[in-house]
């Protein structure tokens, strides 16, 4: 089997082979490389020691020396050369406690995660596959290297990235891969949030968002989301619904387009309905304040998951608005825009068609109507400039001060209600009425 290197790639690995060592790039970009994917980066593995690496280059960085690792710089560019090594004692199921330097690549390759991650290449020595790496991607296989216990015990965040793997990739993973998850779970809670939340996105994000069930399943969700675990022993009985709150998760992932926010936004968009369950007179469930609740809730997960104040503040608004249904008139339309935040606008829609497209067919085909005339009611509002914010007033606070209005809370009070004008009629933002109606009409 031929892989094209990139040139910067072959560089390296011929100038240390040139100088005597072994070289190969390694890892997750020949996986990519064999099914077609683009790297996202090229790993190099060498027989050279990190001192005898910076000696050869110009240019290069310690990022993990004690670990074997130097970065070495051509340009701009980066590439990570490591030295074949033996991992030590891992003491927090997360790093080795010490690493060992070993002339051996099979012994390196040991130590990798799955068989897909444990191939390497050079253009003279071609494939270097001790583990059976091609047949499990054949396969369509995530299995580990060895025993995966071990491997599991080394560093437990390679359950969840085994299943992220599968998740990328469309791959299923292997049974007795899948029966370590299950017995060591976990062991997931010494890893750290940050981490945790690295993976999680990636799974979500990827073609398969619908193996958050496998996470489930594997007693992961239990340690790293138990509110998911929740959703997914929740029933809806109603109808406008015909699974768990969770398969209902799941299956409006699916129609969720792969973008982080929306797709987090759909994760938790019903995260309280099991705390809001309630049995109503007609013998059917009812999830009232939902929203609300879940924005709440949605603001503690993600919080405990270490995600940006950014990413919480639209899911957060994301949430709290998907079940938010105005009267389709533009007067209505804007005033919903103000209440759930501009923030919310216009992923809300895509929210809100997943959530219909993973419901009964009840109705379907009304809602769906419904949200594209709410959608182009929203376009005409854009498009026409609209006011919907204090900045857009025709007037600020300075023109109300100069009418002899105090600054303060009273003036304040006058701008919101300048605005509740102009949102009624957008045609009355106009500066000359609103500060007769200023001095007129409010009382200040």
């Amino acid at each position: 089997m031929k892989i094209a290197l990139p040139e910067k790639v072959n560089y390296i690995i011929d100038t240390l082979m040139q100088s005597g060592y072994e070289a190969y790039a390694v890892g997750g970009c020949i996986r990519d490389s064999i099914l077609g994917r683009k790297p996202e980066d090229w790993d190099i593995t060498t027989s050279a020691k990190p001192q005898e690496v910076k000696a050869i280059f110009s240019k290069t960085i310690d990022t993990g020396v004690e670990h074997g690792t130097v970065t070495v710089m051509l340009g701009r560019e980066g590439f990570e050369v490591t030295t074949y090594r033996v991992d030590g004692k891992y003491e927090d199921f997360r790093h080795p406690k010490e690493v060992t330097f070993t002339p051996s690549l099979i012994e390196d390759l040991k130590r990798r995660d799955f068989t897909i991650n444990a191939m390497a290449y050079n253009p003279k020595e071609g494939l270097v596959d001790a583990f059976d790496g091609m047949g499990d991607l054949d396969r369509k296989l995530v299995r580990c290297v060895g025993q995966a216990h071990q491997r599991f015990q080394e560093d437990a965040l390679r359950m969840m990235r085994a299943v992220r793997f599968g998740a990328q990739l469309g791959f299923a993973v292997d049974g007795a891969t899948k029966a370590a998850v299950k017995e060591l779970s976990d062991t997931l809670r010494y890893i750290s949030a940050e981490r945790i939340q690295a993976e999680l996105t990636k799974l979500l994000v990827s073609a398969h968002p619908q193996e958050m069930r496998t996470l489930y399943e594997l007693g992961i969700t239990r340690v790293m989301l138990p509110e998911f675990d929740v959703m997914m022993q929740t029933g809806q009985d109603n109808p406008h619904h015909m699974y768990t709150v969770g398969e209902h998760t799941i299956a409006a992932l699916l129609h969720t387009p792969e973008d982080k926010v929306l797709r987090l936004a759909v994760l938790l968009h019903d995260v309280a309905k099991p705390v809001c369950r309630t049995r109503g007179k007609d013998g059917k469930h009812h999830f009232y304040g939902h929203p609300k609740a879940g924005s709440q809730m949605a603001g503690e997960i993600l919080r405990r998951l270490k995600f940006d104040n950014e990413t919480i503040a639209k899911v957060r608004c994301l949430v709290n608005g998907h079940d938010d249904n105005p009267i389709l008139t533009e007067k209505n339309v804007r005033k919903a825009m103000v209440r759930l935040g501009l923030n919310a606008y216009p992923d809300i829609f895509a929210v809100k068609k997943a959530d219909i497209l993973a419901q009964s067919s009840y109705k379907r085909t009304q809602k769906l109507e419904y949200l594209k005339r709410y959608e182009a009611c929203y376009r005409k509002i854009i498009e026409q400039k609209q006011c919907l914010t204090l900045k857009e007033l025709a007037v600020n606070g300075g023109d109300l001060i100069a009418m002899g209005i105090k600054p303060g809370p009273g003036l304040g009070k006058v701008l919101k209600q300048l605005l509740d004008i102009v949102l009624e009629d957008p045609l009355k933002n106009e500066k000359e009425y609103l500060l007769k109606k200023a001095t007129d009409n409010l009382k200040i």
